[in-house]
């Protein structure tokens, strides 16, 4: 891809996208599949490419939860092969019918789900989005442009030559997939002001990315924002399930958006749950910031600041509130949420379905972790984003949400009075 400007990849992207919407659904299978098995064939040369990044990251000291997210080991690009091929078995979304009805005078309208056209993807730190946008954008009957960014490039450089290649051997136009990374800053703002070639704009990544491109942007975007996660435990929240959820959304990934950030703990529950939940975290190597009370229950706990509660840690941090009521912790949660997943933990069903109708985000649970806040996990195979916006989708966004709708009207001759 030697092109000297990044709108002609634009315009090329634009090109392709009327080939892929053409495309049945088996035949968009069949290129997913073939794009499967050449990651799963080049894993050796897309972890070396990667062990690039990550020497480059550590040079740059870019902190170890970016450096996590950067990572692709065997493990990792295997579960890019198998991310793919779930997608692939997803039904298609292009064609469905959404609704429609018969008009009095016999026009008989009929509202089906259509590809976007081109979708365009800004990330950073994150080569497996690389594959993932492109394998739902190509289900869905789209063409991809991809800004993936500087920490990522040798990565992203080797993922979508090998993506376009599979396509190729599958009879599917590689122009299809389009990245602008050699391009830079002007790469990005390509995509950002490509207003007849960008059909929707996806950013993901640190919360001054999606403040750039949100507000920066000429073309639509959908927000995928950054999640500062809350878990409430409730006076009767269980011992085991309090420690066990809180242990798991803060440890199992620290570094993604749907990790645990802040947990508040009810007053009468505080001397029972906090001894039990915060000497767990701190065992697995969680630093503890808390208020007056936490530090009084527990030893080596940092003093939480105002600016502690509004922090997304993305890391082996997080902040723990005495709160005295339910009513305080949804004030709690309406200030410094993110809008992205909270959870409660409790057996008492009152306070859980308060909880489940006044939290305002895209994602509330009760009695579960939150890092099950994930498109794989949801039964999408994948996932572009997590939309913490409330326009066209909201929540983990799959195939469904890389279409848009059109009428299809028949009639027989009728005319307008």
């Amino acid at each position: 891809m030697t092109d000297q400007t990044p709108q002609v990849r634009l315009e090329r992207a634009k090109d392709a996208s009327r080939a892929i919407a053409a495309l049945t659904s088996d035949d968009k299978a069949r290129a997913l599949e073939s794009i499967a098995l050449a990651l799963e064939s080049n894993a050796a040369p897309i972890i070396e490419a990667n062990g690039l990044d990550i020497a480059r990251g550590r040079a740059d000291g870019i902190g170890e939860s970016l450096i996590d997210r950067l990572r692709l080991d065997a493990k990792r690009v295997a579960a890019l092969a198998s991310a793919v091929r779930q997608v692939a078995a997803l039904p298609d979304p292009v064609g469905r019918v959404v609704g429609g009805h018969r008009m009095p005078n016999g026009v008989a309208l009929e509202q089906v789900r259509v590809p976007f056209g081109v979708v365009g993807a800004i990330y950073e730190a994150r080569p497996n989005v690389t594959v993932d946008i492109a394998a739902l954008a190509l289900r869905s009957g789209n063409a991809v442009v991809l800004r993936g960014g500087s920490a990522a490039h040798e990565s992203n450089t080797v993922l979508v030559r090998i993506m376009r290649e599979a396509l190729e051997s599958a009879g599917v136009t590689a122009e299809a997939i389009q990245t602008v990374d050699d391009f830079g800053r002007e790469g990005a703002k390509a995509l950002m002001h490509g207003r007849g070639f960008i059909d929707v704009l996806m950013p993901r990544g640190s919360a001054g990315l999606i403040e750039t491109v949100v507000t920066e942007s000429t073309v639509p975007v959908i927000e995928t924002g950054a999640g500062n996660v809350h878990i409430l435990l409730d006076e009767s929240a269980p011992d085991d399930w309090a420690r066990d959820i809180v242990v798991n959304a803060k440890v199992q990934r620290p570094s993604v958006c749907n990790a645990v950030e802040t947990v508040l703990v009810h007053r009468q529950a505080a001397p029972r749950l906090i001894p039990l939940v915060a000497s767990a975290l701190q065992s697995e190597g969680v630093a503890v910031h808390g208020d007056d009370i936490v530090a009084g229950l527990v030893s080596n706990v940092i003093p939480a600041t105002e600016e502690d509660w509004a922090t997304e840690y993305l890391s082996l941090d997080v902040a723990i509130k005495v709160v005295d009521s339910l009513d305080e912790a949804l004030d709690h949660i309406r200030r410094y949420s993110t809008g992205h997943t909270e959870s409660i933990i409790s057996t008492d069903a009152r306070n859980i379905e308060r909880f489940l109708a006044e939290v305002d985000s895209a994602v509330v649970m009760a009695n579960a972790s939150t890092r099950f806040t994930d498109g794989a996990e949801f039964g999408f195979g994948a996932e572009v984003g997590i939309s913490t916006q409330k326009l066209h989708a909201r929540g983990p966004m799959g195939l469904a949400e890389l279409t848009s709708t059109k009428w299809l009207a028949r009639g027989s001759g009728q005319t307008r009075g």
